[in-house]
């Protein structure tokens, strides 16, 4: 069969997936996807394959009449999550899964390192070299926080969410997850739309792992930021757009909030004039959460299991359509 592959790989990487697929032959069009977040334009070649791998466009997907599996290099499929789009794949029988697997493990080890990095208030002791004894020491040392006995929240409860959560158990943290339905599999008590006012007033941290989606746009606004326990922090890995930033920025200013880490913002960069820049707990890396050493070969990999299990007819891991 004929396999697209709009990503632009590594040699390593490329070797790996032609080895893995063959005797199938993998298909390269002409222009790939900047990065494993970049949407590619238009490409007729995917319609010649049964199977896609990267980023390929929404109109790309829906004019491939032979395609019955595309498998997205991102955690996120929002251009795919629509009723439109999920209609067409239902006529066709095809089946969409991401790269929520690969991206698990580094973007839970973010959301930890943001919150060590809080508690010890490393961005403070890195830009001082107080001496010991000075008043600003005394505030550094006295300021840092263990991080047990938190009460922690999770704005959704996905892969990274699973891995957070087993990241923090040893911490000796209280931890709650929103879910619209649970599921009943959840590791955390869960809490659903009723019960989110009262968790956000108990958390001291609240970690966002939305998507991106039109029931997620804003989620936190000001309601919900009013709704948060005075001098909470939040964490942001999941998308920029399920913020508004402006009451956020009030937030922070106002002292409602302590502190914000954000490695998602809308958009993406900021522009160098966004008050958010300015604010001095206020802190942003820039999408860098699932990021890690031989990225592309995890994903290829991830990919080579799916394509023996799609072989094999059995069920894809990570399928969201």
């Amino acid at each position: 069969m004929n396999i697209f592959c709009d990503l632009d790989l590594s040699p390593a990487a490329k070797t790996l997936l032609e080895a893995g697929v063959a005797p199938h032959q993998v298909i390269y069009p002409a222009i790939r996807a900047g990065s494993v977040l970049a949407q590619a334009g238009f490409d007729p070649a995917v319609q010649a394959a049964e199977v896609a791998f990267g980023q390929p466009a929404v109109a790309s997907v829906l004019a491939a009449g032979q395609l019955r599996w595309l498998q997205v290099a991102s955690a996120g499929y929002t251009r795919f999550d629509t009723p439109d789009f999920r209609a067409a794949a239902a006529r066709t029988g095809l089946q969409v899964t991401n790269s929520s697997t690969v991206y698990a493990g580094p973007c839970a080890e973010q959301v930890l390192a943001f919150m060590l990095a809080q508690a010890r208030l490393l961005p403070a002791a890195l830009r001082t070299q107080c001496g010991s004894g000075s008043p600003e020491w005394n505030a550094l040392r006295s300021g840092c926080t263990m991080m047990g006995g938190q009460n922690v929240l999770l704005l959704g409860y996905g892969a990274i969410g699973i891995r957070l959560v087993e990241l923090l158990r040893p911490f000796g943290l209280s931890m709650v997850a929103y879910r619209r339905r649970s599921r009943g599999d959840e590791t955390v008590p869960v809490v659903t739309q009723a019960g989110l006012p009262t968790a956000l007033a108990q958390a001291d941290a609240v970690v966002n792992l939305l998507p991106d989606n039109p029931d997620s746009r804003h989620f936190f606004a000001a309601e919900r930021f009013a709704q948060m326990k005075l001098g909470a922090v939040f964490y942001n890995i999941g998308r920029g757009t399920t913020v508004d930033q402006g009451v956020l920025f009030d937030a922070l200013q106002s002292g409602r909030l302590a502190a914000a880490w954000l490695d998602v913002t809308d958009p993406e960069p900021l522009p160098p004039e966004h008050p958010l820049l300015r604010a001095p707990n206020c802190h942003i890396t820039p999408h860098i959460a699932g990021g890690h050493y031989q990225e592309a070969e995890s994903l290829v990999g991830h990919f080579l299991k799916n394509f023996e299990r799609y072989q094999a007819g059995a069920s894809l891991r990570d399928r969201v359509v």
